[in-house]
């Protein structure tokens, strides 16, 4: 199974159980980060944004002060793929 491939919604259940804060909302994977400021918010963005060019997979975000809003789904594939739950990880990782 190629990471492009779409998880069935056991697959994406099973995902979410280990991405703490991320929900599935409007078939994508969803979290609102929020921290201590606008500089942390935006450090966190450029850290994905790197991360995500590498990975040629690119998140749909909105950022106001210090919250980032996220949504992952791979668009070519019509929903979650495990690219949105690797990229969801790594997010997870940054804003430790």
């Amino acid at each position: 199974m190629s990471k492009r491939d779409l998880l069935t919604q056991e697959q994406i259940a099973s995902a979410l159980a280990s991405l703490e804060g991320w929900s599935l909302e409007q078939d994508k994977l969803h979290k609102t980060f929020v921290f201590a400021d606008f500089v942390e918010a935006f450090g966190f963005m450029a850290r994905a944004a790197l991360t995500a060019e590498s990975m040629n997979h690119h998140p749909e975000w909105f950022n106001v002060y210090r919250t980032v809003k996220v949504d992952l789904s791979t668009h070519d594939a019509g929903g979650v793929t495990g690219l949105d739950v690797a990229l969801a990880k790594r997010m997870n990782e940054f804003a430790a």
